[in-house]
């Protein structure tokens, strides 16, 4: 018997006691592999980026095991968002011990059915992912909404690359809006939803953020319709949906591109299994519930895996090891401020400005939640300029001519970590571009960058957090 057999059956002996639950596997699709998925009477895709429950009438996790789906774990009033180990011998999930809990963090040894609650907050605790080096993220209710945290696992050995990235629980966005995570990528960015702009839109999209809160941007800057439910590929591809439809980023390209699958409506989250094929979830015409499907891309059709008439079945995950993500060295330092230098503010998805703005204003959140003018810096012929900013704050840009007047201000607002130290090519400039080779003219004249980091006396704009037009 092979060492995941023998988890398999440890688990379903010390765990899966209770009767078989009234779910119709499929004949004609075999995954080749145990699967854990969240089955649960509603699923509201999205609702987490409106800060509300996706699982109003409670969810159960189920494993799969040679077709026959049995709950995972017992003596919960409800369970869900699955994330297996890299070792695949353990999972976190979310779980409330009765229905009028929060939501909170729990762990699963397969071996020994051993369960232990690892984050015990006073309110909803979701979507835990495991990180490289003992750590993990989940998304946490606070009162601007889900935020990202981090920590390390407290019941392991203490590990720390560097203590400005940990150890205790570590916020990894600084919005006032809801973030929640979808996937850790191979290179140790967390892929994460959130609305767009940031900070105060309301179109879904995914971004990217350090494992220490460091280098948040866009996954790609096309902005188009909502998409969300994003999943690594063993290719590196990033596969999401629209919820009508499936779509892809793939490297060598800087805008999405359109993934031929059949009609039906997508939950996202998609595992893909060793053969290459896909499994999801999905809603096809005339469907209630969302089922659960195998796809090999290119098939004219999906293959129904398992299904339930009076549930949703969504987030699959494949019980198999996996290669862990690649664990990121933190280069904070110990500062509540950071350091940003521009190369080229002229430069602009938006469309180049002709001419260099003569200044750029550092805007801030009180709060309130009322938008606040930090201060103003000069802008070089050349569009550069370096500014110390504060750190762990929304904070956005505006660029002035001469006379004072708002060329261009970010609809959004994002936010750079204490002790970062940070290069952006222009404002909203997209992954396909730079700008030359050469000192920025800023760099120049000094190597001090001009302090913005507190609030001009008096200064507060008579905008609200969503911020003002850009001219």
């Amino acid at each position: 018997m092979t060492l995941r057999a023998r988890i398999i059956a440890a688990a379903i002996c010390a765990v899966l006691l209770a009767p078989l639950c009234a779910f119709t596997p499929s004949a004609t699709s075999n995954v080749g592999t145990d699967f854990i998925v969240t089955a649960a009477p509603i699923y509201i895709p999205l609702a987490e980026l409106h800060g509300r429950e996706r699982f109003p009438r409670g969810a159960q996790l189920l494993l799969v095991h040679n077709g026959k789906a049995q709950p995972l774990v017992s003596g919960f009033a409800a369970t869900a968002d699955a994330d297996l180990s890299f070792d695949a011998g353990t999972v976190l999930f979310a779980g409330k011990r009765s229905a009028s809990d929060p939501w909170q963090i729990w762990e699963l040894t397969f071996k020994s059915g051993w369960i232990r609650k690892v984050i015990d907050t006073s309110s909803d605790a979701e979507r835990p992912l495991y990180l490289p080096g003992g750590r993990m993220v989940w998304a946490q209710r606070t009162p601007f909404g889900f935020q990202i945290q981090t920590a390390r696992d407290g019941d392991l050995h203490p590990e720390v690359l560097n203590p400005t990235a940990g150890p205790g629980i570590l916020p990894l966005t600084y919005t006032r809006t809801n973030a929640f995570p979808a996937d850790i990528i191979a290179d140790g960015r967390i892929l994460f939803e959130s609305g767009f702009p940031l900070g105060s839109g309301s179109t879904p999209e995914l971004y990217l953020v350090y494992a220490d809160g460091s280098g948040v941007e866009s996954y790609r800057c096309d902005h188009g319709p909502s998409r969300w439910g994003g999943s690594q590929l063993a290719s590196g591809d990033i596969i999401f949906t629209h919820g009508s439809s499936l779509a892809r980023f793939t490297s060598p390209l800087a805008h999405e591109t359109p993934v031929a699958a059949p009609r039906a409506e997508y939950a996202g989250a998609i595992a893909e299994t060793s053969s290459g094929e896909w499994l999801l979830s999905a809603r096809k015409a005339g469907d209630v519930h969302y089922t659960l499907n195998l796809w090999k891309p290119g098939d004219p059709s999906l293959k129904t895996v398992l299904a339930e008439r009076a549930e949703d079945l969504v987030e699959p995950v494949l019980i198999a090891p996996r290669t862990p993500p690649r664990r990121f060295p933190s280069g904070l330092h110990p500062w509540d401020y950071a350091n940003l230098l521009a190369l080229d503010a002229r430069i602009s998805l938006a469309g180049d400005l002709q001419r260099a703005p003569a200044s750029v204003r550092l805007e801030t959140l009180s709060a309130g939640n009322h938008v606040v003018i930090n201060g103003t810096a000069p802008v070089e012929s050349d569009g550069s300029f370096y500014l110390k900013v504060p750190g762990n704050q929304p904070i956005r840009f505006a660029l002035l001519d001469r006379n004072g007047t708002v060329l261009r201000r970010q609809h959004g607002w994002f936010w750079i970590r204490g002790g970062e130290q940070r290069i952006c090519v222009g404002c909203h400039s997209g992954p396909a571009r730079s700008t030359d080779n050469r000192v920025p003219e800023v760099l120049l004249h000094t190597t001090t960058p001009v302090d913005l980091t507190g609030p001009l006396a008096h200064a507060s704009l008579q905008l609200s957090a969503q911020g003002g037009n850009s001219k």
